[in-house]
């Protein structure tokens, strides 16, 4: 996977950083593609049915659980979108890099850590 847009903003980040993060994004993004097949697919067996239909509750988990793997796969695609377009690694509020280890545990990152906490979200 050679990807040659790299903008200076990027620069903090090696080559073999950016691949890595990438890898890991692409296998994050399959994940939640499956999460939300498995979501969205039919009841499998007959005492499936009977606990959905006794227990509304678990409706709403797996509503829930969807709306939320859509919200990471669509964070995910735009981390690797902007990986193509060279400006991966750059916060979105003050266009600062954002932190290589922030990076690591979270590669779907748009914001440094100083904005991340004046946002006051996990986003």
């Amino acid at each position: 996977m050679n990807h040659p847009i790299i903008a200076e903003s990027t620069t903090h980040l090696s080559a073999e950083d950016l691949g890595v993060l990438r890898d890991g994004l692409c296998e994050q993004r399959l994940f939640r593609q499956e999460q939300l097949r498995q979501l969205a697919g039919p009841v499998t067996s007959r005492a499936d049915d009977r606990l959905a239909q006794r227990a509304p509750a678990q409706i709403e988990v797996r509503v829930k659980l969807a709306a939320l793997a859509r919200m990471v796969l669509t964070d995910v695609e735009a981390a690797l979108q902007r990986m193509d377009q060279g400006v991966y690694g750059t916060c979105q509020v003050c266009r600062h890099p954002i932190d290589r280890e922030w990076l690591m545990i979270l590669p779907q990152a748009r914001y440094c850590g100083r904005c991340q906490q004046a946002r006051g979200t996990s986003r």
